[in-house]
């Protein structure tokens, strides 16, 4: 069934279409879920939570634009709820300056590996990573979504890229390592 078939189907209620719906984007929602939240099973509950708003929020969805990226919309800021709930820390510890952007490493390493890796890092710093460098958010953007100020997020950025950049080289993982 195609896309606009099955959202079609979704919003008359037809629960072997909400089925479908969710076994098509369940799995990588819940990657993205689980990105924001370090704990597998909270990081479930984010994902049931934001397919439940899908479901019950299809009316909203206008058409326009991907339908995948209105759902990990949706995720996302259902993580970001799940972590304001939990009182996620934001550590300033640098001035702000800017930092080297060299992350072409992360384009060769597993995704099981970055992810054991963003876990490490704090709260504060794996959130703001993941909404300005996986999600593309301008600092703006997500100093509103998290009520923090424009400098904390560009600060957390910098401090999550020089912790990250630490864990890297502290598992051996140097410029040229990895094999292709």
């Amino acid at each position: 069934m195609d896309e606009k078939e099955l959202i079609r189907r979704c919003k008359t209620g037809d629960r072997m279409a909400q089925k479908e719906l969710y076994n098509r984007f369940a799995p990588k929602m819940l990657g993205v879920c689980r990105r924001y939240v370090k704990d597998l099973d909270a990081a479930e509950d984010v994902l049931v939570q934001a397919m439940f708003k899908v479901l019950t929020k299809l009316d909203k969805y206008s058409g326009n634009g991907s339908f995948e990226g209105w759902i990990r919309k949706i995720s996302v800021n259902e993580a970001l709820m799940y972590l304001r709930k939990q009182k996620m820390d934001f550590v300033d510890e640098l001035p702000i300056h800017e930092a080297s952007d060299d992350w072409s490493i992360l384009d060769r390493m597993q995704a099981d590996d970055i992810l054991a890796i963003l876990d490490q890092l704090p709260d504060g710093y794996r959130t703001v990573f993941n909404l300005f460098v996986v999600e593309g958010y301008k600092h703006r953007e997500i100093a509103e979504k998290l009520g923090v100020s424009i400098n904390t997020s560009k600060s957390q950025l910098i401090l999550a890229k020089k912790r990250l950049k630490n864990i890297l080289e502290n598992i051996g993982y140097r410029q040229g390592e990895l094999g292709s």
